[in-house]
């Protein structure tokens, strides 16, 4: 089995300085590839010069993390492909257990290590955790992780399972499924395109897999970070154009309302925190969803996965119940 760590790079020299070495140290079954997402620092040269061993993409321009991986991967032969965050430090045989389980089980199209904090290395990383979930609205969460809520890191999650979404930090998928799929959603740019990529997987009848036997540390945020407005926005227009595609007809413009006026509550949180300008965000990301709207709809495909891992809301099991670890919303785990 051929497998391909791509690692999507714009002017991250001083992250590729850091990482990278963990990734060619401990990747001998694998190539290892950077995709230069247009960068004007010196990171391909720095690559070129010390890792010669690498091979290099450059793409003719920066289209984000989901026009980019879309770009790069076009130039790239791979049974499995590695998508690889610039700020990822992987561990020794991190590969072996994601090799065995795709050569076992031919239903798992996408797979996701554990994923820790790389700054408190004890607890669980945000994006993605112990693998991501979903409630009926839209909201993701992940085991290890609910909003805000990182949990500490007491083999709590040792389990591989089903999930319902990969984090995008680390993400793994068999090229023909990528390919089957037409890859992530460029319009995405960034944030939440992994899930998008995940349910249109799901609804082909594929199975999204954690193992936990897997392990890497994210830094989190070196692109954007988690206070920037720009996030926010981004985060809040592609949930609503993710529901859009994938939320069955019967449910989508119920759900979609629902959400709409969740997002407007939001809003207002962010301004009795003094916090105008991730308000102005979620209206920007309203604005750019009425206008994406007809668009996004035309994508659907003929069938949209009903079953949902998490039926209730999220936002008031965090909120109004204070269940703020995943082990408090139900005792099994299954989708």
């Amino acid at each position: 089995m051929k497998i391909a760590v791509v690692i999507l790079n714009w002017n991250g020299k001083q992250l590729l300085e850091q990482f990278l070495p963990s990734v060619v140290q401990f990747s001998p079954e694998a190539t290892v590839y950077v995709a230069d997402n247009a960068s004007t620092d010196d990171s391909v040269d720095f690559v070129k010069a010390k890792f010669p061993e690498v091979s290099i993409v450059v793409n003719p321009t920066n289209t984000g993390y989901a026009g980019g991986y879309n770009e790069a991967l076009q130039h790239i032969e791979a049974d499995v492909y590695a998508l690889v965050n610039s700020d990822i430090e992987v561990t020794e045989n991190w590969l072996q257990p994601i090799i065995k389980t795709f050569q076992n089980e031919p239903k798992t199209a996408i797979i996701q290590p554990k994923i820790l904090d790389f700054k408190n290395k004890d607890y669980f990383e945000y994006a993605g955790a112990a693998g991501g979930f979903i409630d009926q609205y839209g909201y993701p969460f992940c085991r290890g992780r609910i909003f805000d809520t990182l949990e500490k890191d007491n083999g709590q999650y040792d389990s591989n399972q089903e999930i319902f979404w990969a984090s995008g930090a680390c993400f793994f998928i068999r090229s023909s499924v990528y390919k089957e799929l037409n890859g992530f959603d460029s319009s995405f740019f960034a944030h939440q395109e992994e899930i998008d990529l995940c349910w249109r997987a799901i609804n082909k009848g594929f199975s999204i897999k954690y193992l936990f036997e897997s392990k890497v540390y994210h830094v989190g945020g070196a692109t954007l970070q988690q206070g920037n407005p720009r996030k926010t926005e981004l985060n809040f227009r592609n949930s609503l154009l993710m529901l859009t595609k994938n939320v069955p007809q019967k449910d989508l413009y119920r759900i979609l309302f629902i959400r709409m006026v969740l997002d407007g509550i939001a809003g207002i949180k962010f301004l009795l925190e003094k916090q105008p300008k991730h308000c102005i965000a979620i209206l920007k990301a309203h604005f750019a969803f009425y206008r994406l709207f007809k668009a996004n709809y035309e994508k659907r495909d003929s069938y949209q996965q009903p079953k949902y891992y998490f039926s209730k809301s999220i936002v008031f099991s965090y909120y109004i119940e204070k269940k703020l670890f995943f082990s408090n919303l139900f005792r099994k785990t299954k989708i």
